[in-house]
Order: structure tokens, then sequence, then C-alpha cells
């Protein structure tokens, strides 16, 4: 009897795996990942969806974005983990609530209601801190957050392993991409190019975490038109930094703050003068 029960467990466990597998196979492909965000529209027919014009005006929610955690390291893409600390726990006795990518697409669409005083918290560049320090601090205060992953630095010293990323993913954390090797989408220029930096990398970050990449962050926070429209097709959302964003495409040109280090209150203050809440 228990060898019966053994063997189906078994059985069972290589199914999930083997349905994990062909589901990534099936979205890395560049046209088929394409055809995949066009299925997904076509599902939400009976939805009424804004338009760009409506997505545009509509109230932006903050999202923060952090580089480095560390010590001793001082640039203005790093903060100490103590500062990280103090910037979590001032949000969380404020009142605010993490959302996720997958809540900011529905609220920009849709008009799905969000929880009260939301923001997003981002970190891009797939360093080890982020989920040696930083994933663990947002947990503690019932946050979740997005993790963009540079695919190049896979298993490299100081940064995350597959292993690492696929548990952030597991915890409830949203898992983007951030390209290849951090070349900005202005310096695209063949279909190559574009296989390289995103269709790729796509099709393994997918398999990694065994579920779509729906979101990209622009290298450097650098965009044009023309890579923003390309982007369409491949993810629902993208995010630049403070530029000023596309209004023909504002779903490729969400705004993130870079935080360094400041005060607990300088970051709070700067957040609400940058997004207006």
């Amino acid at each position: 009897m228990n060898k019966k029960i053994i063997v189906f467990s078994t059985i069972l466990l290589g199914l999930v795996v083997c349905s994990c597998n062909k589901t990534n196979q099936h979205n890395g492909n560049s046209n088929s990942t394409a055809k995949t965000i066009s299925e997904q529209e076509n599902a939400d027919v009976t939805q009424v969806k804004n338009s760009a014009a409506q997505i545009y005006a509509k109230q932006q929610v903050p999202v923060l974005c952090y580089h480095r955690i560390s010590e001793g390291n001082k640039s203005e893409y790093t903060v100490s983990p103590a500062t990280f600390t103090a910037h979590v726990k001032i949000l969380a006795d404020s009142g605010y609530h993490s959302i996720s990518p997958a809540q900011l697409y529905d609220y920009l669409v849709y008009n799905k209601p969000l929880p009260p005083k939301p923001f997003m918290i981002s970190f891009d560049d797939s360093r080890i801190e982020h989920s040696a320090i930083a994933a663990p601090i947002l947990e503690k205060y019932g946050f979740r957050g997005v993790f963009f992953i540079m695919t190049i630095t896979y298993n490299k010293k100081n940064y995350m392993t597959k292993d690492e990323i696929a548990q952030l993913a597991k915890a409830g954390h949203t898992v983007g991409m951030h390209s290849w090797d951090h070349t900005m989408t202005t310096k695209y220029k063949e279909a190559a190019d574009w296989q390289k930096q995103v269709v790729e990398p796509k099709k393994k970050l997918e398999a990694i975490v065994c579920k779509p990449v729906d979101y990209w962050a622009y290298p450097n926070g650098v965009f044009d038109h023309k890579s923003a429209v390309e982007l369409s097709k491949y993810f629902k959302l993208s995010f630049i930094l403070t530029s000023k964003r596309d209004s023909i495409v504002p779903l490729q040109t969400v705004r993130r703050m870079i935080v360094p280090e400041w005060t607990a209150q300088g970051m709070l203050k700067s957040m609400k003068r940058t997004f207006g809440k």
C-alpha cells in the first residue's frame, strides 16, 4: 500500500514539473510570448479597458527603486541595511500597503480598487542583498517587493543564484526583467538585439520562477517611444525612472523614484512630493 502511495506521489510531482516546463517553453518563444499577451487581452474583452489617455491621467502610485543595500559604499544607488529597515518601518507605521505590478495593472487598465495608501517597492540588478536582506525585512512588515533581474548575473559573486530568485517568487514577491546585460533599449537596433536582451532572457527567467514574467525595468531608466511600443509585445508594464512618461504608451512608462541614503522622514517626504501622495 505504501509503495502505491509513493509511486502515485512521484507521478503527480512529475506531472506538475512537466506542466510548468511546458508553460515556460511556450511563453519563452518570441512569437508565442507576444501571442500570450494578446490572448490575455482578448480574454478580457468583456471588461471595459481604459484608453491610453485615461491611463495617463490616473493618479500615479508611488514606486520606489533600490539598488545596493550595503555598508560603506557611498553612492546615490546605495543605502545601508539600517536605513533600508527604517524606510520600510516608516512606510508600515504610516499605514502604507505594498501592491504588486499585477494590482497596479488592474488599477490602471480596469479601475480596480487598491488598498489604502498603496505603494510599490522595487529592486534592480539582482544583488545578493535583495534576497538576503531586503526580502526578509519586507516580509517582517507584511510587504512584498518587485525584483528586476539582470540575467547575465546568474550565480555570480555578489549576485543572486537561480535558486534564490526562485525562492523570491515562491515567497509571494514578483520577479521581473531588467535585460540580459543592462544594455539600454534605445540601443536595440536589430531583431537579434531584442532576442538577446529580452526574448531569450525572459524565457530562461520564466523557467526559473515557473510563471510568466510580465514586467520590465528599463536599464538606467532610459527609453524612447519606439522601444516602449516594442516592449508592449512582451510585458504588461514597463518601468522608467523619474523622466517624463509617454502619453501614447503609458503602461510601458510607469515612473519610479530612486531612493538613496535618506532618513526615513526624508524618503517619505520625497515620495509624497514626487508622486503627490
